[in-house]
């Protein structure tokens, strides 16, 4: 048998590669009984509901970087929640809104419209 050892630089990984090792470990280490998230989605919006129970507002945080939404708690909270989703398009934050309402985290993410930098050029 031959084996070609595959050689990884920055400029090869894909970002799925990141994006799944991620997923790996956020999956490793929470169960699915702990975990449960509903997805919905319309032409403008996502709502994503996930279910925390045990933290209260001022013990998340959620940071929102173009298509990836991550979810955590902060380090003093009782109870230590971490997740990160990736969405198949980026995310509007100014329409984005999250609502937390016995232990069920709801989020409004709003879809981004993606612009066209398609320029015209004139022929001579």
């Amino acid at each position: 048998m031959f084996f070609a050892p595959a050689v990884r630089t920055a400029r090869f990984i894909p970002r799925s590669f990141d994006r799944n090792f991620e997923r790996f470990v956020n999956d490793a280490f929470t169960s699915g009984s702990q975990r449960s998230l509903n997805v919905e989605q319309d032409d403008t919006t996502w709502t994503l509901s996930l279910d925390v129970p045990g933290l209260s507002r001022d013990d998340l945080s959620i940071g929102i970087e173009g298509a990836v939404v991550r979810i955590e708690s902060k380090a003093d909270a009782k109870r230590q929640f971490k997740a990160a989703y990736e969405l198949p398009q980026e995310i509007e934050t100014a329409t984005s809104e999250a609502k937390l309402e016995n232990g069920v985290l709801t989020l409004k993410l709003g879809k981004r419209v993606p612009v066209s930098n398609v320029h015209t050029l004139t022929v001579n």
